[in-house]
């Protein structure tokens, strides 16, 4: 290819970016892992002829939709030896993030978690076709399947991700609300203005990878949960410091301890309390949140 189709295949790229990474990124859960999936991706574009593709978008897509599910077949056998739960990497997110709410629903890292438990090839149509609302004939392209296999992937791969995901859907305004009295409880060191913004059954899942302080397990019911937290967050009398912020397109808490980034919390939140936590501490996962990561599902 001439450096004149070069710079035009990379434009018609560059114009797609945010779309491919998000693509990636819902399939992986990693940004480093999607990032590689886009430069891959980018490589292949430029050799292709260009004028034989009537939908550059799709093409695009199918193209890392295939390198993200070679890639994830790889990285689930590795997380089989992970320390402890893992979860998705946290984004700090732009605003026009939680502005989508299908978009901010399907990056939120509830719903990736419950992504996680599907199979690679589920995992993509289901992206593909719920979140980025690609036809079947363009999805069976992707992943080497007829349109009617995917037809039926992707009704299973429906009930199981309905079947897991939180039943009721909040406002934003609630979960952060939530966050706030829970933020304000855990520097304060107050156990039990934290009991009382928890539900009796909440679940926490913390990530540290073997790195940091987490339970290697789901940790179930208030008292318990609450113990976690003042303990892992309040030992050794380090300063403990929490920051609203926007993750994955939901509000969030960053942690901060004696000044020093030590982690990021979601919230599942029904009936004003929080029934479900996700504590990433896993310093390698914390790199995205310093700088805003930009989504699309355009």
């Amino acid at each position: 290819m001439t450096d004149g189709g070069t710079d035009a295949a990379t434009a018609v790229f560059v114009a797609h970016r945010n779309l491919l990474f998000t693509v990636a990124y819902e399939m992986l859960g990693q940004a480093a892992d999607a990032e590689d999936v886009l430069q891959e991706t980018w490589l292949r574009w430029v050799r292709v002829d260009r004028s034989q593709v009537r939908d550059e978008r799709a093409y695009l897509v199918r193209i890392a939709t295939r390198l993200a599910l070679n890639r994830l077949r790889d990285v689930k056998r590795r997380r089989e030896s992970y320390i402890g739960p893992w979860l998705p990497e946290p984004l700090l997110t732009a605003p026009d993030v939680a502005d989508d709410v299908e978009l901010a629903d399907s990056v939120s890292i509830a719903l990736m978690v419950v992504l996680e438990t599907l199979g690679p090839t589920e995992r993509a149509v289901f992206v593909l076709r719920e979140v980025f609302g690609f036809g079947f004939d363009e999805i069976a392209a992707a992943v080497d399947k007829t349109p009617a296999a995917v037809r039926q992937i992707a009704h299973r791969a429906r009930e199981h991700v309905e079947a897991r995901r939180p039943r009721v859907t909040v406002a934003p305004a609630e979960v952060r609300a939530a966050l706030e009295t829970f933020k304000a409880a855990v520097e304060s060191g107050d156990v039990q203005a934290i009991l009382d913004v928890l539900a009796p059954d909440v679940v926490l899942i913390s990530d540290g990878g073997g790195v940091k302080q987490a339970a290697l397990r789901p940790i179930l019911g208030a008292d318990k949960v609450s113990r976690f937290i003042i303990g892992g967050l309040r030992k050794g009398g380090a300063d403990v410091d929490a920051v609203a912020s926007e993750v994955n397109g939901n509000p969030a808490l960053v942690f901060t301890l004696g000044g020093e980034l030590d982690g990021v919390l979601t919230a599942n939140v029904q009936d004003g309390r929080i029934t479900g936590l996700y504590f990433v501490r896993n310093p390698h996962k914390l790199t995205r949140v310093g700088e805003e990561t930009e989504l699309a599902r355009r």
